[in-house]
């Protein structure tokens, strides 16, 4: 549990650098909504509260990243969830992925994959290619969800869509097996390919093997389809 607590963590505090700050809601702006707007994770404790209570979504979300990651105070997992759950009710797609993975893992809360199900199919719906994938398999594996291939394919065939390496795999690999889809080595060997390309070693491995069952024939057309699918998707 405590090497998946620490990828929860380091996942979460890796979108610290990447967020966005996330305007006032409400039609006037007066100095005080502009100053809780312009707040980040590793604003003071006690301006981002002050914000956070009064439903800034963006103050919210980034206090629960500060006690998530002890980020100048001490740690509070109980803190931090509850204002993870405040901003992901009021929409944001980053609370409510990183609900879905702080209840995949059952760190700081009971482990409940119905949970994540629930927080990464919310953040799925707003396009969340991570998100898209992680509830693609959910559905894969049958954990939160019945388990149904056609709908992994699904949320996969969408992040992958977007150029998640992660996807790209999964959905080859569906389609090697025909779990959700068709049986098409060619298709399959496509996928693999591109998410290949990004360094995915799984998806190497798994281009190698499929392409051993496969004709010169076959491999010219998946090869086709792999240029042409990097063409339309600079």
């Amino acid at each position: 549990m405590a090497s998946r607590g620490a990828a929860s963590r380091a996942l979460i505090a890796g979108a610290i650098g990447t967020l966005f700050l996330l305007p006032a809601h409400g039609s006037g702006q007066d100095s005080l909504s502009v100053a809780c707007a312009d707040l980040s994770s590793i604003s003071p404790l006690e301006d981002l509260t002050r914000c956070a209570e009064q439903g800034q979504v963006s103050a919210q979300f980034n206090l629960a990243v500060k006690y998530w990651t002890g980020i100048g105070i001490p740690r509070d997992d109980t803190e931090a969830v509850r204002w993870y759950k405040s901003a992901a009710e009021q929409g944001l797609a980053l609370a409510q992925v990183s609900l879905g993975f702080i209840y995949s893992t059952g760190d700081g809360v009971l482990e409940d994959d119905s949970h994540a199900a629930r927080w990464y199919r919310l953040a799925a719906e707003q396009g969340v290619a991570s998100a898209q994938l992680d509830l693609g398999r959910m559905y894969a594996n049958g954990m939160g969800v019945r388990k149904d291939d056609r709908e992994a394919v699904r949320w996969y065939r969408l992040a992958a869509a977007q150029g998640s390496a992660g996807a790209q795999v999964s959905l080859g690999l569906m389609y090697s097996t025909g779990e959700g889809v068709p049986e098409d080595l060619v298709v399959a060997y496509m996928w693999c390919s591109l998410s290949a390309a990004q360094g995915n070693e799984v998806a190497r491995e798994s281009k190698d093997r499929i392409e051993g069952q496969m004709t010169r024939e076959q491999i010219a057309q998946a090869q086709r389809l792999s240029r042409e699918w990097i063409a339309t998707h600079p």
